[in-house]
C-alpha cells in the first residue's frame, strides 16, 4: 500500500491563505460515530489552529452518509451569525464514513454520496463542499485514516477548505 506508515495529514500554516475571517460549516455523519467524530475533531483542531475562530465553525449532525447531501445543501443556503451580521459560508465539509459489508449496499452509498456531493460544488450557491467521506474495506482502514498512523482526514479536508474559500472569495 503507497500509504503504509505515512502520516498524509502534515500542513504548513505559513503557506495557507488568511483564515481568521472565514465562516465553515460542518456536516457531520452519526454512522460509524467513533470514526466520525474524530473526523470532525481533526478538521475543527485544524481550522482553529489555522486562524479561523471557533465561534465561525458551525455544526450540522444527519444520520449517515447519504443524508451529508441534504445537511451540506442546508448549510449552503443558510446563513449563520449570533453577534455578527448574518452571512454565508465560506465552505462546508462533509464528514463520513462508510466501511465496506457484505452487500452492494456499500458501492450505492458511495456513489449516491461522491455524485451528490460532487452536484453540491455544480449549484448557484457557489459555495464549496470539501469531501470528506471515508469509503474503506474495513474499521482498522476507517482508523488509521482518523487520527490513527495515516493522520487524519478531516484535517486535510479543513485544509482544503481553506484553500476552496480562498478561491471562492478572490
Amino acid at each position: 500500500m503507497a500509504t503504509a506508515g505515512k502520516d498524509l495529514s502534515a500542513y504548513d500554516k505559513q503557506s495557507l491563505p488568511d483564515a481568521s475571517k472565514l465562516r465553515i460549516g460542518i456536516v457531520v455523519a452519526e454512522w460509524n460515530e467513533d470514526i466520525t467524530e474524530n473526523l470532525f475533531k481533526g478538521a475543527f483542531s485544524t481550522l482553529v489552529d489555522c486562524g479561523v475562530d471557533s465561534e465561525a465553525i458551525f455544526r450540522c449532525d444527519v444520520p449517515g452518509s447519504f443524508e451529508l447531501i441534504y445537511g451540506c445543501r442546508k448549510m449552503q443556503e443558510s446563513t449563520y451569525g449570533a453577534s455578527r451580521p448574518t452571512k454565508a459560508l465560506d465552505a462546508v465539509i462533509a464528514i463520513g464514513s462508510v466501511i465496506r459489508g457484505e452487500t452492494a449496499h456499500f458501492d450505492f452509498v458511495c456513489q449516491g454520496v461522491t455524485s451528490g456531493i460532487k452536484d453540491l460544488n455544480l449549484n448557484k450557491t457557489r459555495i464549496p463542499v470539501i469531501f470528506c467521506v471515508l469509503t474503506d474495506d474495513t474499521r482498522e482502514q476507517s482508523i488509521a485514516r482518523s487520527g490513527g498512523i495515516h493522520g487524519n482526514k478531516g484535517s486535510e479536508a479543513a485544509i482544503a477548505a481553506i484553500k476552496m474559500a480562498a478561491l471562492k472569495n478572490s
